[in-house]
């Protein structure tokens, strides 16, 4: 390893650090979240890269009556990402939204940091970690009773101006579900419609989707994990 820091085995730690934050950003990208492939990418190579120059970046200023802390650069790191993660949280009607996102992120730059250091193999296990969490535990979650406190979104593409959407409110509203929010997406093919709804109740989602799916005009109805 070279001692100013600049050799082929930084460059590979900031490689390793791009490989695996791409990886985590892309599971943000599929699911559409506000943070994407692009930011975690960027999140986790200049993670590496700061803890790179941590670690290197003051050698030449050393002397015996110079002395530095090479982690305090590191630990800005940890709270200079903060003003991302609290970025990517917002609050609507009391519903908390970006709690995941943000700590996707907070993790990317943990995964970075990681690689930068030379520790590779925390790297790689932690970002296998983080797919485990996200797609592994939310199957095991589902198997949990559901509270009549617990959120739903769902969405819907239905044909416009024939009453559908008042259909669609009173169906949830007999389903013993009620409407917390609605929005509207842009992009939408002509004469039609498509909203997500987040839903509170003690229904049963299979039942309310097998309900809607078969009102007239309504062309598909999807359930969505809310970004928590």
């Amino acid at each position: 390893m070279d001692f100013d820091g600049q050799g082929w085995a930084q460059i590979g730690e900031l490689a390793l650090a791009m490989v695996l934050s791409a990886a985590i950003g892309l599971e943000r990208e599929r699911r559409q979240h506000g943070a994407g492939l692009r930011t975690h990418t960027l999140v986790g190579v200049g993670a590496a890269l700061f803890m790179i120059v941590s670690k290197y970046g003051f050698t030449d200023v050393l002397s015996d009556e110079v002395l530095l802390d090479p982690s305090r650069v590191a630990a800005q790191i940890v709270s200079g990402i903060g003003f991302i993660g609290g970025g990517l949280i917002f609050v609507r009607r009391d519903i908390v939204r970006g709690l995941t996102t943000a700590a996707v992120v907070w993790v990317t730059t943990a995964v970075g940091m990681a690689a930068g250091a030379g520790l590779w193999v925390l790297a790689v296990a932690v970002t296998a970690g983080h797919f485990l969490i996200i797609l592994g535990l939310p199957p095991l979650a589902a198997l949990l009773p559901r509270s009549k406190f617990e959120e739903t979104q769902l969405r819907l593409t239905y044909v416009d101006g024939k009453g559908v959407l008042r259909q669609i409110l009173t169906t949830c509203g007999d389903r013993d579900w009620s409407v917390r929010q609605m929005t509207v997406d842009r992009e939408t093919r002509p004469g039609t419609v498509s909203i997500r709804i987040v839903l509170q109740g003690g229904g049963s989602i299979p039942a309310l989707t097998l309900a809607l799916t078969d009102l007239e005009g309504v062309l598909a109805v999807s359930t969505e994990e809310p970004d928590l």
